[in-house]
This record gives structure tokens, C-alpha cells and sequence, in this order.
């Protein structure tokens, strides 16, 4: 028998029908929604909002960050926010389902605009590095105590080198956000995965990498560099059909992608985070309790410094998993 702690997932943009981008989200939604990431073994994430104009990303985390402050379970499984974007390369190919025509160079100031009256801060931020500002950009949030991640980026050596000289210390969901061409050896792939201060966040559902690229890269970056995290959006635990996300449809398909209707792309996943853990086990070969460690001590430890700055301690609880690697909630306050 294993026991371990919560896990917790550091990019969730919606989960079972509720999408956390949705300026219309309250309270209960977003308990029906923690509900079910508890039965998941998730007792902490960060709700990520994804690039928008600056109006409506404001409006968004204010209804975010309300509804969190008034449900049970917010104030016990949330932290903090993931902003991913609208600091992002906007090229085809990196964009990925983010509408590109929101995409801007980083500004502090926006961030500032942002958290002005939240609960929770936002402790962690993805951006594409090679924008203009991008490295006083991420050492002034570094220096405010918030972590900082590349993704949706064409940066190559140098450039991952600069941002991680900058404070910089993840790859959201390494391997995605990508064209399917890339430069033979100069490539922003090759760089993050050779960069040894970033830490890997990958996304294990077989559609967004399939098991053999999967185990490749983490032979390549080492499991004790690297993060298990889902991209959910709201078809996560919930049926089949299209949804809505952003602002825009997006469709569970029946093999269990999310896509954007009439495209093959995809957009965010349905994967819950415990068969993340279950799929890094049967393709790879690791341990499970290495798997296990991958979605609870390697994120805690990611945000650690992150969520000490600004005050924040939560109680990930104690999981009970079985030996089909199940988890059951041995100990967690649910409860204000």
C-alpha cells in the first residue's frame, strides 16, 4: 500500500463542465469542479486563465477569484492562479488554441492591473521568452515571488539560457505549443529540454505525446526533473460532446482529446492527473511511486518559494492508493 501526499496540479483551465475562464463562474460551479479533481487524488491546483484581451482577462480573474473566496473548497485547493499568456508567441504553430490577435510583450503593469483586489495571487506565469522586455520581465516577477515558465515560445539556446539566468524555472507542458517543423538543432525543444534549472511539465494522455516520445523525454530530462500536469479544460471528467472554453467550442472527442470542432489540433485535454500517474507506470517503467512523487513532491516543490512570498500554506492532505495505483483520500480538511 502507498501513501502520499494530494496531488496538485499546476495547469487546470476547467474541469467536469466548468470552465474556470468563464466571467460567469460562482461558487458552486467551481465546487462541482473540486469535487470531482478530489476524487482525482487532486487536493491542490492552480485554475489557469488563458490569453485574452486585458478587459477580459481583469473580468475573468475577478469572477474567478470571487468564486473561489466564497466556495468550500477553494480556499483549501487553491493557492494561487497560472496566467498562460497573453505574453506568448503569436506565429502559427506556437499559438496553439490561443487567440493570437490577444497576444502582447510582457508588462508588469498588466500583472499588477490583474491581481488588484484578489483573494489568491497569480504565482505562476507562462510566456514566450523571445518577446521584447521578457527578461526584466521575469526578474521583476521573480523578484515579487512568482514563478516563471516558457512555453508557446520559438526560443532557442541562448534565449532559454537568458530567461533562466532571469529567474525562470519551468516548461509548461514541454513538447506542445509547437509547429510540427522545427529547426534541426536549433530549436527551442532541444533547448528547454538541455536547459538543467527548467523543470519539465508534461502532459500524459497519449494525444498530446505518445507513450514512446513520452518515456523519451523523460529518459532525457530524468523523472526528477519533471512535472505531471493535465491542461484540463472543462471535458475533463465529463462526457463526450463540444463544450465551450474561452469563448470558443471545443469538442471531447470519443477516444478522449480535446479539440477545436472541424480541426485535429488540439485544445487543453480530458486527462484527469491520477491516470496521469497510472500512464506514466504502464508506458515507462518507473516506479510508482516516482510516477506518484511526479504530480505531488515535484509541483509543491516548484511553487514552494512561490507560495512562501506570498503567504500561503495549505494542507495537501495523504492519499491511500491501491494496487491498480487508485487513489482514495486518506486525510484531507474539507472544510472551511
Amino acid at each position: 500500500m502507498i501513501t502520499s501526499a494530494g496531488l496538485f496540479d499546476l495547469q487546470v483551465n476547467g474541469y467536469a463542465g466548468v470552465d474556470f475562464n468563464d466571467p460567469a463562474i460562482t461558487a458552486a460551479a467551481l465546487d462541482d469542479a473540486l469535487e470531482a479533481m478530489l476524487a482525482s487524488g487532486v487536493t491542490q491546483c492552480l485554475p489557469t486563465l488563458i490569453t485574452a484581451h486585458a478587459e477580459q482577462l481583469r473580468e475573468r480573474f475577478l469572477a474567478l477569484d470571487a468564486a473561489v473566496a466564497a466556495s468550500r473548497l477553494g480556499p483549501l485547493m487553491v493557492p494561487g492562479y497560472h496566467l498562460e499568456g497573453p505574453f506568448l508567441n503569436a506565429a502559427e504553430g506556437y499559438a496553439g488554441c490561443h487567440p493570437p490577435q490577444a497576444m502582447t510583450d510582457p508588462d508588469i503593469a498588466l500583472i499588477e492591473r490583474l491581481e488588484t483586489g484578489l483573494h489568491r495571487p497569480i504565482l505562476l506565469v507562462t510566456l514566450a521568452p523571445e518577446r521584447a522586455g521578457s527578461l526584466a520581465f521575469i526578474a521583476e516577477l521573480t523578484r515579487r515571488g512568482k514563478a516563471c515558465a516558457v512555453a508557446h515560445s520559438a526560443a532557442g539556446l541562448a534565449e532559454v539560457a537568458a530567461a533562466a539566468d532571469a529567474g525562470m524555472t519551468l516548461s509548461t507542458h514541454l513538447g506542445n505549443g509547437l509547429p510540427q517543423l522545427l529547426p534541426k538543432l536549433e530549436n527551442t525543444l532541444l533547448a528547454q529540454l538541455a536547459e538543467p534549472r527548467l523543470t519539465a511539465c508534461l502532459i500524459a494522455d497519449g494525444h498530446h505525446m505518445s507513450p514512446a516520445v513520452l518515456a523519451a523525454l523523460l529518459q532525457l530530462k530524468g523523472a526528477e526533473n519533471c512535472i505531471l500536469v493535465t491542461d484540463a479544460v472543462l471535458g475533463a471528467a465529463a462526457a463526450p460532446g463540444v463544450y465551450s472554453f474561452a469563448g470558443m467550442a471545443v469538442e471531447r472527442t470519443e477516444a478522449g482529446a480535446m479539440v477545436q470542432p472541424g480541426r485535429t489540433s488540439l485544445a487543453g485535454s480530458a486527462l484527469c492527473l491520477d491516470q496521469a500517474v497510472r500512464n506514466v507506470a504502464a508506458w515507462t517503467g518507473l516506479r510508482a511511486e516516482t510516477a506518484i512523487g511526479m504530480a505531488s513532491i515535484a509541483p509543491r516543490r516548484a511553487l514552494e518559494a512561490a507560495m512562501a512570498r506570498h503567504g500561503v500554506a495549505l494542507d495537501p492532505g495523504v492519499l491511500r492508493w491501491s494496487s491498480d495505483l487508485s487513489p482514495a483520500i486518506e486525510r484531507f480538511r474539507a472544510g472551511r
